[in-house]
């Protein structure tokens, strides 16, 4: 990821699978750089509740998303889990072109997720926005420079596949960010920092490469229902 939220999720999209080292146009992923209005998801009020985490972990564990951030390994019981990168991870680094990106350390430590708020993480995951680098802030629009979306993104590196979780609910999404910054154990790690090209993967993040950021109504050019 960019800086500190990097991820693959083979069980999310096949395409992820085929990511090599000369895929720096990575078409599985990336935020739609002209999208429309986005409604604005109220935040975990008051606080984050029991149901919440209990959704947001069959989220994280049906996603993969221990395939990058806990080497492959889907067990809440494990004592690093959801850490991130760790030297000697077999695989790790992920070579995207010339640039090395690390899967972030997703526990509530200082270290990890714990240096942001549940909004910047809310963002991560819907607009791809590194949250390293975006402030906390409540986005309307799917616009670079309308809505509070940045006028000049930072996005999450590849593999990070967030433009498929961005399809997920705005519920769905908050119950991650519930299960990751108030549902499991702080783990002390400080993961290298990723690679990014100059302009932070914003030219393989566009509507043509990745599909638009709101997926049109059902049914589409070419979808059908057959019962």
């Amino acid at each position: 990821m960019s800086r500190k939220f990097a991820t693959l999720s083979s069980r999310l999209t096949p395409l992820l699978m085929a990511l090599s080292a000369g895929a720096l146009l990575v078409v599985a992923f990336g935020c739609s750089s002209s999208g429309g209005e986005v409604s604005s998801p109220p935040l975990l009020n008051p606080k984050v509740t029991s149901a919440q985490v209990q959704q947001g972990r069959s989220l994280v564990l049906a996603l993969g998303c221990s395939d990058c951030h806990n080497a492959g390994k889907d067990d809440p019981s494990d004592g690093v889990w959801l850490s991130g990168y760790h030297a000697g991870t077999p695989g790790q680094p992920f070579q995207i072109g010339p640039f090395k990106t690390y899967p972030a350390n997703l526990t509530p430590d200082a270290t990890g997720l714990g240096m942001h708020e549940d909004r910047q993480v809310y963002n991560a995951l819907k607009y791809g926005l590194d949250p390293m680098d975006t402030p906390s802030v409540i986005i309307t629009s799917a616009t670079p420079g309308v809505g509070n979306f940045p006028a000049t993104p930072h996005y999450l590196a590849p593999p990070m596949p967030w433009t498929a979780i961005r399809h997920l609910t705005d519920d769905q999404i908050w119950a991650i960010v519930g299960y990751l910054k108030h549902g499991i154990k702080g783990v002390n790690n400080t993961v290298t920092s990723s690679d990014s090209p100059p302009d932070f993967w914003a030219s393989s993040y566009t509507d043509d490469k990745v599909g638009p950021a709101n997926a049109p109504a059902y049914p589409a050019n070419n979808e059908q229902f057959v019962p």
